[in-house]
């Protein structure tokens, strides 16, 4: 008979954030439970426990690494530095639209642990904010070394610039707005509104 191997703490944390990932994507955030978590790993719920202290505590992670790829896409076009600044926030703001457009009607079920996030404030959604915000301030700091834009303060600048995408960055308003406008369009007229506001 064949034993399966043993697995150490962290390949154990790991296995247990696959299987809550698929769970959330295949039926939802809202119908797992730790036990069903738990029953799919042929371990009890109390098991699942001493790695995670609740169900929260795994959607954090799981959410986490899923902005984690959002943050390295926006990453990737702040570093292109012979670009102009105008033009990779541009391209940053389609980028963010499209990843969060995509969990909204590509990765349906994941809504509800998007909402619940929101909702209960979690750390990962204010860290997601401040890393995406970093990123805006980082190229508007460029733009305004290289003379393209005039603001004062950087950061400042960066929140607002976010602030002013909210109806096609906000998970929730994407599926609102999306029978009233194109989203992709609306996206567009608002980056060029606001790097025109970087300018003034």
């Amino acid at each position: 008979m064949s034993l399966r191997p043993r697995l150490t703490p962290d390949e154990t944390r790991e296995r247990i954030l696959e299987v809550a990932d698929e769970h959330f994507r295949r039926i939802g955030y809202g119908k797992t439970a730790i036990a069903d978590i738990a029953s799919t790993l042929g371990m009890s719920p109390a098991n699942v426990y001493r790695f995670f202290p609740s169900k929260s505590a795994i959607c954090e992670e799981v959410a986490r690494r899923l902005l984690d790829q959002c943050h390295a896409a926006l990453r990737d076009i702040a570093a292109e530095k012979d670009v102009a600044a105008s033009e990779r926030l541009a391209r940053m703001t389609m980028a963010v639209h499209a990843f969060n457009k995509s969990q909204m009607f590509d990765e349906k079920r994941l809504h509800d642990m998007v909402e619940a996030a929101i909702a209960e404030n979690w750390h990962v959604i204010q860290r997601h904010l401040e890393t995406m915000v970093g990123l805006f301030a980082e190229v508007i700091r460029d733009g305004m070394v290289a003379g393209e834009f005039v603001v004062r303060d950087p950061v400042e600048a960066a929140w607002s610039f976010k602030q002013c995408h909210a109806t096609v960055f906000h998970p929730s308003l994407i599926e609102q707005c999306a029978q009233l406008f194109d989203l992709d369009e609306q996206t567009r007229r608002l980056t060029q509104f606001a790097i025109r506001a970087l300018k003034i």
